[in-house]
């Protein structure tokens, strides 16, 4: 009886060894990512929300507006545009997270023009990889759909097979999004390093690097 009573006397004064300790708080082999606050993580979500709902607002406008003068013809080959810009613009969001930076900083020391604007682009990859896929590719998924459905009714609704006419562009329209963005993810991971380079050779273009200084002679 004694002998329990010390047992008992041990296990609550904290000196028991580690394999009779019951197990407590089980710890991850990981950490939490800590980049950015909570505070930024909400502006971000709600500026990409309300540059959403003004791009979709104005890509909806312009397309209904341009609808209404031109023949059907045009009309499908604007939506396909539409997806064409959705689905590059979700090959260089995948491309930007799945490419590694390391390539491009040899670039940048041999004076290669975009190298610069490529790191730029990988170091801020969540937010690129969010306006190009959840802003630019999502919306131009929805307004291709809701312009094909605008483009049905308008030239196709008192025709008597309408409902088939219907269900078929859509399929299309649904078709050529899905598998646009399919082969977006896998050309985008396979050839990252060289999308991201184009894309940075063209922000260059446009908006050029102060790191693009010649070097000195000798």
């Amino acid at each position: 009886m004694e002998k329990m009573d010390n047992h008992h006397k041990i296990a609550h004064s904290g000196f028991l060894p580690k394999r009779f300790k019951s197990p407590g708080k089980k710890q991850l082999p990981v950490k939490k990512s800590s980049s950015g606050s909570r505070r930024e993580r909400s502006v971000w979500a709600i500026s990409v929300t309300v540059i959403s709902f003004i791009l979709s607002l104005s890509i909806l406008f312009l397309s209904s507006t341009v609808f209404d003068k031109i023949t059907p013809y045009f009309s499908f080959i604007i939506v396909l545009l539409i997806i064409f810009i959705g689905v590059f613009f979700d090959i260089v969001g995948v491309a930007v997270t799945a490419a590694d930076e390391k390539p491009f900083h040899a670039m940048a020391s041999k004076k290669y023009k975009g190298a610069a604007q490529a790191i730029k682009l990988i170091r801020k990859a969540d937010k690129v990889a969010s306006i190009c896929n959840d802003v630019v590719g999502d919306i131009c998924g929805v307004v291709s759909g809701t312009a094909g459905a605008a483009i049905i009714f308008r030239f196709f609704s008192g025709h008597a097979n309408y409902g088939l006419i219907e269900a078929v562009v859509g399929g299309l329209i649904a078709a050529i999004t899905v598998g646009g963005k399919a082969f977006a993810k896998k050309f985008g991971m396979k050839d990252s390093h060289v999308i991201l380079y184009k894309v940075g050779t063209l922000m260059a273009f446009f908006a050029p690097s102060n790191n693009g200084k010649k070097q000195e002679k000798g």
